[in-house]
């Protein structure tokens, strides 16, 4: 409490600032956001430009994650030996420079070789600012700073979607160039505002612990992470944006153009329910939010692909980004609870990332099997199963919220 004028006391928020680190980590994301918006809805047409299958250009969105997993350890040793900042500058322009070359691809397979290569530097920048936000973080508000990172993004997902898709009209190249524009900005920003001595430890501070895989893996909440991280992955890094663009195009109803206003509504619900649940994440707990959030997508997701009436298509979508939204701010707090700020994690870190791109990687792949052999519903509806598949590993899984708010590094259980 402070003394206010005439001797009374003001009420003080008892919640941390967001460190300025922090902030240039979400303005950098908000920038990254708008061009993976813009090429999300044109990525797959723009594959099966190149004559191949609906399998063949879900690959197109697989390659990318799965170079991300491949590299991930790679990325974590790097991260140990050059710090965050570096390898996060390097990693985005790694990204910047393959989306270019997109642009001019002159087959399916240079498109898929210069798509992957983007994956090396997606998982360098993303794997270095996870690790910046769980070791500058403070526990009481990692809801909070997960769900502004999260907006950040979201808010760049809303605008880029539409403005691909209406850059589609001057060739499916376009929009590759503007995003890979994007990245040098992002990287400039972060170049700029993110110093190293700012992310130095104090002198004589002793190294942070390193902390192995093995030694989370005896705690329910990191296991049951894994699992969700895999399913998010499946179903909304994956399938979402591989296959519903191109179940758009099949529908006579709905037609190619809704792609990008469906994708830009799932981003909208998202938004809206990560207004509500950084705060309800650092008040109440991750678990509770997490099984509602895993729900929601699985029902939302699991029959957008009988939407055949426009009003239908787009609700699910708002919806299934509610369920995501509700979902992403809780997990991450779980994860960063786990490996505390007292401790390295940068290779728990790289392994929970690693899962949720396994999931990139198998979905697309899978559902785009299923949906040339039995059609999208089916594809769609096993993508539902695999997220409600999720939320019941998370029922036995302890709740970490309030050992994380008395001590940085819980005791797994």
């Amino acid at each position: 409490m402070a003394n206010a004028p005439g001797g009374a006391t003001a009420p003080t928020d008892p919640r941390p600032p967001i460190p300025r680190e922090i902030k240039v980590l979400i303005a950098s994301a908000f920038v990254i956001a708008i061009g993976f918006g813009l090429v999300s809805p044109v990525l797959p047409q723009y594959a099966r430009s190149f004559d191949v299958g609906v399998a063949a250009a879900s690959v197109i969105v697989s390659a990318f994650a799965f170079m991300r997993l491949v590299f991930a350890p790679a990325g974590g040793a790097l991260i140990a030996r050059l710090g965050e900042r570096p390898v996060y500058l390097v990693g985005l322009l790694v990204v910047a420079v393959s989306t270019g070359a997109c642009a001019f691809a002159q087959s399916y397979g240079q498109l898929l070789v210069f798509r992957g290569l983007g994956g090396i530097g997606s998982t360098m920048f993303t794997v270095s600012a996870m690790g910046l936000i769980v070791r500058l973080t403070p526990p009481s508000i990692r809801g909070r700073v997960s769900s502004a990172y999260a907006t950040a993004f979201l808010i760049g997902n809303i605008a880029g979607p539409i403005a691909g898709g209406l850059m589609a009209g001057w060739g499916y190249r376009v929009p590759f160039l503007v995003y890979a524009v994007s990245l040098l900005v992002a990287a400039g920003v972060v170049a700029v505002f993110l110093s190293n001595a700012s992310l130095r430890p104090p002198p004589g501070t002793p190294p942070l612990e390193p902390l192995a895989v093995a030694d989370v893996l005896g705690d329910s909440a990191y296991r049951a992470s894994l699992v969700s991280a895999f399913a998010n992955g499946w179903a909304n890094f994956g399938v979402r944006v591989a296959l519903l663009p191109m179940f758009a195009a099949a529908v006579v109803s709905l037609g190619a153009v809704w792609a990008g206003p469906a994708l830009t509504l799932f981003a909208v619900g998202n938004a809206l329910a990560l207004n509500v649940s950084g705060r309800l994440v650092d008040a109440r707990g991750r678990k509770q939010l997490i099984l509602v959030g895993l729900f929601v997508g699985a029902a939302a997701t699991g029959v957008t692909g009988w939407a055949t009436t426009l009003p239908a298509f787009l609700a699910l979508s708002l919806v299934g980004g509610v369920g995501a939204g509700l979902l992403n701010p809780a997990q991450q707090a779980a994860v960063a609870d786990v490996v505390g700020q007292g401790r390295n994690g940068g290779k728990v870190l790289a392994a929970f990332q690693m899962a949720q791109d396994s999931g990139a990687i198998l979905g697309p792949i899978v559902a785009g099997r299923i949906a040339d052999a039995w059609g999208f519903g089916a594809a769609f509806a096993v993508t539902g199963v695999v997220l409600f598949v999720a939320a019941l590993a998370w029922l036995p899984a302890r709740e970490t919220f309030v050992r994380a708010v008395e001590r940085s590094e819980p005791a797994p259980s």
